[in-house]
């Protein structure tokens, strides 16, 4: 038998695909773009250039690797939004590292089964969120790491994992904080990342998503550069994003709603990303649409309705709104008139994806 090659359809745009990997691709927007706005996160007060960003993810990839993470090996994140994960996102592109997101709303059941169905060997954990402790949670499911020596961790019910990574400030037992991972780095893990740069391949996995699991035990949907580089691109095609956008971000981070559709997509044109809370809260929405000037806005049907329907919400200017996405559910016709006659949102996308797709399916 014959050796078997890959095979790419490209259906009738007259844009060829990216070749790209997301390092690639973020590195040419911070190289276009230095001085330019790149992430607002309203509940951090977080403000960073392009040029900013770009340490950031830089301290962080050259952290990991100073851990001794390999590229190939899968490192989960534990959160709800915030300008951490966004650095994550690209600091564990850069590294080859693949990203494992696990949903911030996870009981202690589903969160063994994520972690052990795909072979973590890191964990970047939030403390808490919402209802949910995620320390006392870890601390059910492997008492063994209070005990360890962080970066030694061996959990019966985690045997893969060794790494436990806070984004708390304060240093937990067996556990490293997201701080002193990014000053870790040194010339040696720098010069590795320079190298990384050159060998890493746009075929490579590089994030794993859990669909939802309606069907039975959520499945780990291993995606490439390739896939949601163009999937990100091409979206930002749609909506006809740019340099001059600023788009809102409501939606999950560990749902490729937001880490491609949001964040990726941002990064593939260049437009400013706005993180208006940690999880969806329609008048923060409303808030930062209205004191960040954005011109687009992401979310299910349940979103939107919750934000024209909220009682304050003739008192925001929303005027400069154009475009965005709209998925997740159907959009009935009157909501779509009222998103476009109350909310600007002339050239709004209605997308249909799955998971496994990355998400859209075009």
């Amino acid at each position: 038998m014959g050796t078997l090659d890959r095979s790419y359809v490209h259906g009738t745009s007259a844009i060829p695909l990216s070749g790209d990997t997301i390092g690639g691709l973020f590195d040419r927007t911070v190289a276009r773009r230095p001085g330019g706005e790149a992430l607002v996160v309203c509940h951090q007060n977080v403000r960073w250039s392009w040029a900013d960003l770009s340490r950031e993810v830089d301290d962080l990839a050259a952290g990991l690797l100073a851990l001794g993470l390999e590229p190939g090996e899968r490192i989960g994140i534990w959160s709800p939004n915030n300008a951490e994960w966004v650095v994550t996102q690209f600091a564990t592109a850069k590294a080859g590292l693949i990203l494992v997101n696990v949903n911030p709303a996870y009981r202690l059941a589903e969160l063994e089964y994520a972690l052990n169905k795909v072979n973590c060997r890191a964990l970047i954990t939030a403390t808490r969120f919402k209802s949910s402790d995620y320390m006392e949670m870890l601390d059910d499911l492997a008492p063994e790491i209070a005990s360890a020596e962080p970066g030694r961790v061996r959990a019966a019910r985690l045997p893969d994992l060794r790494f436990v990574i806070t984004l708390d400030a304060e240093p937990r037992a067996g556990m490293l904080t997201y701080d002193d991972v990014k000053g870790r780095g040194g010339s040696d893990e720098r010069k590795r990342l320079e190298e990384l740069a050159t060998t890493l391949q746009f075929d490579d996995p590089i994030n794993i998503q859990f669909t939802s699991g309606t069907t039975g035990a959520p499945k780990a949907s291993t995606l490439t550069h390739h896939n949601i580089v163009n999937n990100a691109f091409f979206a930002g095609q749609i909506m006809e994003l740019s340099e001059d956008d600023r788009l809102c971000i409501p939606v999950p981070m560990y749902h490729c709603f937001g880490m491609v559709l949001g964040t990726l997509t941002s990064v593939a044109h260049g437009a400013t990303m706005v993180f208006p809370a940690e999880g969806f809260d329609a008048l923060e929405v409303l808030k930062a649409v209205s004191a960040e000037r954005c011109t687009a806005l992401h979310g299910v049907p349940t979103m939107f309705i919750a934000e024209l329907d909220h009682p304050a919400f003739a008192g925001f200017d929303l005027s400069t709104l154009r475009t965005g996405i709209i998925a997740g559910a159907p959009c009935a016709v009157e909501l779509m008139k009222r998103l476009i006659g109350e909310m600007h949102l002339e050239q709004i996308t209605i997308a249909y994806g799955m998971t496994e797709t990355g998400p859209l399916s075009f």
